[in-house]
């Protein structure tokens, strides 16, 4: 597998399809890796698009080149970590499908950089305005346990001991029962070995709620975030009609915050985890967004 040092990080990532072709960043969620798109980037390759598909920030294979560096999870950092690939790799311009964390990534990517990114596509995850956390619902912060989970201590450190049984109940708990299989989930989990997984893991919650340590430099990009409330980059939204991480209802009356073209794209019966559960039909809309 290619990688490539930037300032911060050695990131390896996949590089697949026609070398001339459109390219479209496959950003995979949390808790997962670049297997998530393992179904779905073949047929945007047989299509014509060239994908790229990195290990984020704490998986896998990628790797920071200095143990000073703070291990920062904000979506802000995810987006930094894009675009010093996409210039490294000498790519102007580009599409984005996230997934998860990987769509907060894209919908900050469109809203930071519209001049390089010209359509976008996220699922499993509602836009934020302005990067916001607001407290949510009462049964959505049920759902969300696992991230007040992480702002104890004692829960943080249950995490450390044992990141992939935390894991686990993730996917056993966010799609529908035998959603997966247990080979898949286990070779997906080498993934969370990577040494800062965790770190990565509990910063990127933690720091919605709590005074964390986070990396300076992506100050400037978070400031901007802070003042974006709509999106003028045309996107999709994919998300699962039995998702239960995110309810579905959060999906709801968000057209007011794109002005550049909206698209809900609801999935009956799947879960949390689109671009496994149902790969074809997100690939399928995947080429008819961008060929558009």
């Amino acid at each position: 597998m290619p990688a490539i040092r930037t300032s911060l990080l050695e990131i390896s990532f996949l590089d697949e399809g026609p070398r001339q072709g459109p390219v479209i960043f496959l950003l995979h969620g949390w808790p997962d890796d670049v297997r998530a798109w393992s179904k779905v980037a073949p047929i945007l390759n047989a299509a014509g698009f060239r994908t790229i598909t990195p290990y984020l920030r704490g998986c896998g294979a990628t790797r920071f080149l200095a143990k000073e560096t703070v291990r920062d999870g904000r979506g802000v950092a995810l987006v930094q970590d894009a675009i010093d690939l996409a210039d490294a790799l000498g790519i102007v311009n580009f599409f984005v499908a996230g997934h998860d964390w990987g769509a907060r990534a894209a919908y900050q990517l469109a809203a930071l950089f519209p001049s390089r990114v010209s359509k976008i596509a996220a699922m499993a995850l509602a836009f934020q305005p302005r990067g916001e956390f607001p407290i949510p619902s009462f049964p959505q912060a049920r759902l969300f346990w696992y991230q007040w989970f992480m702002c104890t201590d004692r829960g943080a450190a249950a995490i450390r001991r044992d990141p992939v049984g935390f894991s686990k109940i993730q996917w056993d708990t966010w799609s529908p029962a035998g959603w997966y299989k247990e080979e898949e989930f286990l070779r997906t989990a080498e993934s969370f070995g990577n040494p800062d997984w965790v770190s990565i893991t509990l910063n990127g919650y933690r720091s919605r709620f709590l005074p964390e340590k986070v990396d300076l430099r992506c100050d400037e990009l978070q400031r901007r975030i802070s003042g974006v409330a709509q999106l003028k980059t045309p996107t999709l939204v994919i998300n699962g009609g039995s998702d239960g991480c995110d309810d579905p209802s959060s999906f709801e009356e968000m057209d007011h915050n794109f002005t550049g073209g909206y698209e809900l794209l609801t999935l009956d019966g799947i879960g949390h985890f689109p671009p496994r559960e149902a790969p074809g039909a997100v690939a399928e809309a995947l080429v008819r967004h961008f060929k558009n």
